[in-house]
């Protein structure tokens, strides 16, 4: 929670991605309009990570490829929200584990995915001795 009042860090700082769906159907995946000093705070923090040689710079980066760069901010600072969320309520420190660590970890799962459509289709997945 934010300290002195009652409110969790993600229920009015506006970084969550909407959930408006009726009938099944997806009408908006976008976030609240919301004006909060926090979420200002954490977008900026965010959009100083396209430099960073930590797993959030790695993060935020791999996100810039797949969206547009405002929405890729949103997608970090609310990651960033989640992590400081964490540690006020649990305690908890934040270790910051490098951007090696997340490339590595982000590979492992795509190759598992991959191993997982290629079994499904009846295929073998061979690794070759050097990357290309």
């Amino acid at each position: 929670m934010l300290v002195g009042t009652g409110i969790g860090l993600q229920g009015k700082v506006g970084l969550c991605p909407g959930t408006k769906i009726t009938g099944g159907k997806v009408l908006s995946g976008k976030t609240k309009r919301c004006a909060n000093r926090a979420a200002q705070a954490l977008r900026l923090a965010a959009a100083a990570l396209r430099s960073s040689q930590s797993a959030l710079g790695a993060y935020f980066r791999r996100m810039c490829a797949r969206m547009d760069k405002p929405k890729a901010v949103t997608a970090a600072a609310h990651k960033r929200a989640r992590l400081i969320y964490t540690m006020l309520t649990e305690g908890e420190e934040y270790t910051d584990q490098g951007q090696d660590y997340y490339e590595e970890r982000y590979r492992q799962r795509v190759l598992r995915q991959l191993t997982q459509r290629a079994e499904k289709m009846g295929m073998n997945l061979v690794a070759s001795e050097q990357p290309t």
